[in-house]
């Protein structure tokens, strides 16, 4: 083990001591570990600032403003309104439609993020109007929104088929080719269980009130600005639904979602949905700090190496075996521990080529085991590090990292059992 190893590890363990006492902001903590980290020679210059040109930075910010606006316009009241009517004014049927919502747009809509975007002004409105505490309800729609990405064969898990059928060819399984309906076939359970956790047990190990302020919620009560006029409201509405469609249709447009998030969060602001000078304030920016440091974290993991030497230490260890389902718990618990403190996209890429090399060693049909991986490295949600996803939760649901791991401890139990044991069995390696 290098000294830089060492060292990086050492910043690790206290930063995330620092994220459970809560003693001083976190965000804070964020930026004193990347420059610690910066300052030790663990990240270069570049590896520290990265995460401030990160496209999911400027996704999350700039989807603040879009869904801001939305929350202005007249049709967030009229849906939780119509939607309240529809269920005979029953707030437990609302939340389910909204959490089938969160489901079928994360299969539609590959970036976990943006569709919690979508639909979390909608459940805050339905949460304020109801009086029912956001707290409560926030943390369970953005593990669906993770949970369920990709499973169903639609346009996330064909992008996503396409991707690992490329790792295969390139690591010597020419003849194996990963189908978007494996998503399905492998995981489908996964959809009916974290819905029913997220309508029955999820609100329940949530707080009955915020652990911090929720600043959306205070602006809200202090007015929020001016009311839209009918010809602005309009406006606003059409912008956030085509800013969502041409999200949704992102690839066949070849546009990056991050330039579509910005076009429709300047026009918000250009048609005075909301207000020029007060939209940067919309920006939870203590929280976007805390995830471009969780980024600079992450990187200098993977710089220095210890992602690769826990990874490959804990693959050793149960190197030789054909049990179907101790691979299946290699491939899925690591990815699924280490992707709570790195970027999900980096320990997909660091694991995907050491299930591959494993399967060829082993004699081993992959497919399954990549699916393993793949739900490991997505399914992360008890920590801000590895998808803008959460620090956004964290915003609107007042949560600290103690809450999040408190409320997200039944969850966490559940998935590994039903990944590894089903997926394993329907698509087993050997």
């Amino acid at each position: 083990m290098s000294t830089q190893m060492m060292i990086c590890m050492a910043i690790f363990a206290v930063t995330l001591v620092s994220y459970m006492l809560n003693k001083i902001p976190m965000w804070l903590t964020a930026m004193f570990s990347m420059a610690a980290l910066y300052i030790t020679g663990c990240i270069d210059a570049n590896g520290a600032l990265a995460g401030f040109s990160n496209t999911n930075t400027i996704l999350m910010a700039t989807m603040f403003i879009v869904a801001a606006g939305f929350r202005r316009t007249s049709m967030v009241d009229s849906m939780c309104s119509g939607l309240m009517k529809m269920t005979h004014g029953s707030f437990r049927m609302a939340y389910l439609g909204y959490l089938l919502l969160a489901a079928l747009l994360t299969n539609f809509i590959a970036s976990p993020m943006v569709v919690y975007a979508i639909v979390s002004p909608l459940l805050a409105a339905l949460c304020d109007k109801t009086d029912n505490s956001r707290s409560k309800y926030m943390f369970p729609i953005m593990v669906v929104c993770v949970s369920c990405c990709g499973i169903l064969p639609l346009p996330t898990a064909i992008q996503q088929a396409g991707q690992f059928s490329g790792f295969m060819e390139t690591y010597g399984f020419s003849g194996t080719v990963m189908r978007p309906i494996d998503f399905l076939i492998g995981a489908w359970p996964i959809l009916p269980v974290v819905i029913l956790w997220a309508l029955f047990l999820g609100p329940k190990s949530c707080p009955a009130e915020p652990v911090l302020p929720i600043e959306a919620k205070e602006k809200a009560k202090q007015g929020g600005g001016a009311k839209l006029s009918p010809f602005v409201d309009k406006i606003g509405i059409g912008i956030f639904f085509v800013t969502i469609i041409a999200l949704i249709f992102s690839a066949q447009l070849k546009m990056a979602t991050w330039f579509i998030a910005l076009v429709g969060s300047l026009l918000m602001v250009l048609f005075g949905v909301v207000d020029q000078k007060t939209a940067l304030r919309d920006i939870p920016w203590d929280m976007l700090m805390l995830f471009v440091g969780a980024l600079a974290l992450g990187s200098a993991l993977t710089n220095t190496g210890a992602g690769d030497m826990i990874g490959n230490a804990l693959a050793g260890a149960v190197g030789g075996t054909h049990n179907n389902y101790v691979l299946g718990a290699l491939f899925f618990i690591i990815p699924f521990l280490l992707t709570q403190f790195m970027l999900n996209r980096a320990v997909s890429a660091v694991f995907v080529p050491i299930c591959l090399l494993t399967c060829s060693a082993l004699g081993a049909n992959p497919i399954g085991l990549i699916l393993l991986v793949n739900a490991g490295s997505l399914t992360a949600f008890l920590t801000p590090m590895a998808t803008p996803a959460v620090p956004m939760c964290m915003a609107d649901g007042g949560y600290d990292l103690k809450t999040l791991m408190k409320s997200g401890i039944v969850i966490t139990l559940i998935l590994p059992v039903i990944y590894i044991c089903y997926t394993m069995t329907v698509l087993p390696a050997f």
